[in-house]
């Protein structure tokens, strides 16, 4: 239930505004390929490429363009790389995990603009310039994928934590 809870959420902060760059994105399909339902790995990919349609089309009133196809495939490979979490999700892979979403990101999505649109040259010296004028939401991305991914794959344990105290809690007044 907690990973259609945190893609919903995912979902939502896109249409909200988010000053930092901060979004859930990569987290919540981190947590979906880790703990959710593998018959419905689809439910996260289409909820994000339909709000990518709806932003692009209605919110930022731009083109539809062959750049989203690969904003698709970074979804689709992170459910995958969260489904290499799900039988070992220690604290040193989470964070691998989140870093790696981060960067590929970024690699993919500005090679992406670049190739698509005529924001920059054709060239190397244009690739580079794509890359180096997104560094600034590069960092801000990679701290928020990695804030959003510790809260969410801590907020299981954190829950079964506090369900334990409880239920000990209320063995020792019944005891009493």
């Amino acid at each position: 239930m907690l990973a259609y809870l945190f893609v919903v959420l995912a979902v939502a902060v896109r249409f909200m505004p988010h000053p930092w760059t901060f979004t859930p994105v990569a987290a919540s399909l981190l947590f979906f390929g880790a703990r959710g339902s593998r018959r419905w790995l689809l439910v996260p990919f289409v909820l994000l490429a339909g709000s990518d349609v709806i932003l692009t089309k209605f919110v930022y009133v731009m083109p539809f363009s062959w750049d989203h196809f690969v904003t698709w495939g970074y979804y689709a490979a992170i459910l995958w790389l969260g489904t290499r979490l799900r039988a070992n999700a220690k604290p040193l892979r989470v964070v691998g995990a989140s870093l790696a979403s981060s960067v590929s990101f970024f690699l993919l999505s500005n090679f992406a603009v670049w190739a698509c649109w005529n924001m920059y040259p054709k060239n190397l010296g244009g690739l580079m310039t794509s890359y180096t004028f997104a560094l600034p939401f590069f960092r801000q991305a990679v701290v928020g994928d990695l804030l959003f991914t510790a809260a969410f794959f801590a907020t299981p344990v954190a829950v079964q934590v506090l369900s334990e105290a409880f239920s000990k809690e209320g063995d020792h007044t019944a005891a009493v």
